[in-house]
C-alpha cells in the first residue's frame, strides 16, 4: 500500500488526478509554494474561505521573504 493511499484528516484530495504532493515534489516546490499549491487545490472540498486566505497568507509571505516589494 503506497502513502499516497492514505489520507489522514479527510478525503479531499482523493478526486483529483494527481494529489498536490505529487505535483509540488516533481517540480521541487519549496514550503510557500507547496502550501499555495495545496491550499488553492482543497479550498472547494475542505475550509473554503479560509483555505484561500491561507494561500494568500503564503503568496504574501513569499513576496516579503523574496523580497519581491524592493523598489
Amino acid at each position: 500500500m503506497s502513502a499516497l493511499d492514505e489520507q489522514p484528516g479527510g478525503s479531499h484530495y482523493k478526486g483529483k488526478a494527481i494529489q498536490p504532493i505529487q505535483y509540488i515534489h516533481a517540480n521541487g516546490l519549496g514550503f510557500c509554494e507547496g502550501n499555495i499549491v495545496k491550499y488553492v487545490t482543497r479550498w472547494r472540498e475542505k475550509n473554503g474561505l479560509e483555505d484561500l486566505r491561507k494561500a494568500r497568507h503564503y503568496i504574501d509571505l513569499l513576496i516579503e521573504l523574496e523580497g519581491l516589494e524592493k523598489a
